[in-house]
């Protein structure tokens, strides 16, 4: 069945709502979160499962029946935020709609104590068992995504620093990962290269210095926003009277930092990036910068511990 077909009997919550009997981490209030692409969903679910499945599920085949039927609960089995629900729905419901998943959570739940069911999967024992590894991939991929950007959402709160992610991404998940990366309440720098102008360091050598790549993108791409990468304090003077609408502090020490929001004064919004961690990030966002950049947090999240279980 084509991955693009219609969702599951039941499915799980909208994105942001809050069901009863959640395990969540304080009384937060629900909160939207912008769902991924449909369609982005099913071209991932699709090639995740032609990857699995190319040569069938001969050991689900030979052992059970084609109408054999099971329940199964899917457990989160760490501390840490849910993302990838619906993608959990869709996964099983290209595999055959009569599998119903019944959510007991919904994506941007917080969960403290463990393990929890986060919901029940019933349905064909041959499409829940065939479904099972894709889906426990992708929640995993995706509720670690949104654990790591929880807690350094946390760690800058209060700075006034909004933390971006960036195209570090996995070729093909780009969609989900950045989905996963709103759910755990950060916000998504570019989507693509089209969506704004970024001219990095191999930029700025090919095409010579700030000032010449800003006059010429300034003329051919006037619509779109402007960003610059600056190394030094001399480069920021540079981008400033070059006229862009955001700097990019790149690997700059936070003293640096702190002397190139103070040259800015407000005229362009700045934003720090490279070699942040979790353990120097409030530092980071202490500077005054308007937004800090964390590549780490699709490119090296730890996947949280899912399985699915007989129930």
């Amino acid at each position: 069945m084509s991955p693009a077909a219609k969702p599951p009997a039941a499915t799980p919550p909208a994105a942001g709502a809050r069901s009863a009997g959640a395990h969540t981490a304080g009384a937060q209030a629900p909160r939207k979160i912008r769902p991924p692409d449909p369609a982005a969903v099913a071209r991932v679910v699709a090639a995740a499962l032609a990857e699995d499945l190319d040569g069938g599920d001969p050991t689900s085949d030979g052992l059970f029946g084609v109408d054999a039927t099971c329940e199964m609960t899917l457990l989160q089995k760490e501390p840490g935020v849910v993302c990838g629900l619906g993608v959990v729905a869709e996964v099983f419901a290209a595999l055959d709609q009569r599998v119903v998943v019944t959510a007991a959570h919904a994506d941007g739940d917080h969960v403290a104590e463990v393990p929890v069911e986060l919901a029940r999967i019933s349905g064909p024992t041959r499409a829940v068992m065939a479904g099972e590894r894709t889906a426990l991939n992708l929640l995993g991929r995706l509720s670690g995504i949104a654990t790591m950007a929880a807690a350094c959402v946390a760690e800058l709160e209060g700075t006034g620093a909004v933390l971006l992610d960036t195209r570090k991404t996995t070729a093909g998940l780009r969609e989900l990962e950045k989905y996963a990366v709103r759910t755990g309440g950060a916000c998504n720098h570019r989507l693509n290269l089209g969506e704004a102008l970024l001219v990095k360091d191999n930029h700025l050598r090919l095409a010579g210095g700030i000032s010449a790549a800003v006059a010429r993108l300034h003329e051919a791409h006037s619509r779109l926003r402007l960003e610059v990468e600056a190394e030094t304090l001399d480069d920021v003077r540079v981008a400033l009277a070059a006229g862009v609408n955001r700097i990019l502090l790149d690997n700059m020490t936070t003293a640096q930092m702190r002397d190139a929001v103070a040259l800015c004064h407000g005229a362009v919004e700045t934003e720090a990036s490279g070699g942040i961690t979790l353990s120097n990030l409030r530092e980071v966002g202490e500077t005054g910068v308007d937004y800090v950049s964390i590549g780490a947090l699709t490119h090296s999240p730890k996947a949280l511990d899912v399985s699915l279980e007989v129930a």
